[in-house]
């Protein structure tokens, strides 16, 4: 059973996280050779104070 952990910024829509875990879901069946029912995809929407890159973290990145 894949599981597909998908990491990001809020803000994304009902309609994006859809169409994201249907792409994702439909990649894996193709590629992993599973089926759809046994894909399961994760989103996580993690706040900009919680993630940093380059050392910098993202709320402060735009200051």
């Amino acid at each position: 059973m894949p599981i597909v952990r998908v990491e990001m910024w809020p803000g994304r829509t009902h309609a994006q996280k859809q169409e994201l875990a249907r792409v994702i879901t439909e990649a894996v069946v193709n590629i992993a050779q599973t089926t759809p029912e046994a894909t399961i995809v994760v989103f996580q929407d993690v706040a900009k104070e919680s993630w940093a890159q380059g050392g910098v973290l993202a709320s402060d990145a735009s200051k």
